[in-house]
């Protein structure tokens, strides 16, 4: 099990019932505008667009009162709120699918591909010690219990560890032990992280869904099964039947994993968005974007940043509103 050198305590956990104090509060002022809380949605690579959105609202001046993150939203959050942001932005942009592959460290009869030792290395360099309770704001990492369901709200304790266990997907990257339970991914049970804020009574609450372009995801089809044939008899295709060799594509593992926890993902996106609305969505159009395509980071980051830019106007009237 992994062990996290940078830990001075082990990080308070709390089920996802609410925070144990009211911290996150707003103190807004007569004549000010309302600072706005944060939720920044999962997405693998499609995450890196969360630095494009925390761009544009640093040009606008607009406040963060506090940010929830889910997966890679926990990543740059956290971030952004250690002061780190050029730091991790710097990261992104120098990725090629060589040094992608040079970051990851393949582990065999382990509970995931990668041990995530080697970013986690990375994540040291600049973070070393940095506990949440010690940011500027207040800071949620969304995480899962993988032997109970549970959904764990890690607001205090090392910042690595807690945004490790957020990204942490199953079958991809070890679980984190966390003071006892064994953390995956946050996105398996709160992909956007609206809940959480509101939990901490934020008045203004802007969420950044990465995975609301995937259209066709929600339909249901009726389809013929056919006739059963062994792969090993399938004829073979004929050279101009490009729509055949397209479905034959092969994902490999990781491919499969990876696609199986995106329709999982946008499922529950949709279902806990519905009851539970933010107050304005940004979703920059991302849905080119590969998950695993962490290399074309320059292009998330600007439709991050023309996505926020685009609904600044109303942001700026929300929070008129909102004082």
């Amino acid at each position: 099990m992994l062990e996290w050198a940078s830990f001075r305590s082990r990080p308070q956990l709390q089920e996802a019932n609410g925070p144990s104090s009211l911290s996150g509060l707003s103190t807004n002022k007569p004549g000010r505008k309302a600072a706005i809380a944060l939720a920044l949605g999962g997405g693998c690579a499609r995450g890196w667009a969360h630095i494009g959105v925390l761009r544009a609202l640093e040009e606008a001046d607009i406040e963060i009162s506090m940010i929830a993150g889910t997966s890679i939203g926990a990543l740059v959050g956290g971030c952004y709120l250690a002061g780190k942001l050029d730091e991790l932005e710097e990261f992104a942009r120098g990725l090629t699918r060589r040094r992608m592959f040079g970051l990851l460290d393949f582990r065999l009869g382990g509970n995931g591909l990668l041990g995530g030792m080697r970013l986690d290395a990375r994540l040291r360099q600049h973070l070393e010690g940095v506990r949440i309770e010690d940011l500027p704001k207040p800071f949620v990492a969304v995480a899962s219990e993988i032997r109970t369901g549970h959904e764990i709200w890690l607001s205090n304790g090392s910042l690595i560890a807690a945004m490790r266990a957020s990204y942490a997907l199953p079958g991809v990257f070890e679980p984190v032990d966390c003071n006892g339970r064994l953390l995956v991914d946050g996105a398996l049970v709160n992909p956007v992280p609206v809940s959480v804020c509101r939990a901490y009574e934020q008045p203004l609450v802007v969420a950044v869904n990465l995975n609301n372009d995937n259209f066709g995801r929600a339909a249901v089809i009726r389809h013929n099964a056919g006739e059963f044939v062994a792969r090993k008899d399938a004829p073979a295709p004929a050279a101009g039947d490009l729509e055949h060799q397209a479905r034959e594509t092969k994902l490999g593992i990781t491919g499969v994993m990876v696609e199986a926890f995106n329709i999982i993902q946008d499922r529950i996106s949709r279902a806990r968005l519905a009851g539970d609305p933010p107050d304005l969505s940004l979703q920059p159009k991302l849905g080119h974007v590969g998950m695993t395509e962490f290399h074309r980071a320059d292009e998330a980051i600007r439709m991050g940043y023309e996505a926020t830019v685009a609904r600044i106007g109303e942001l700026e009237r929300l929070q008129t509103t909102l004082v």
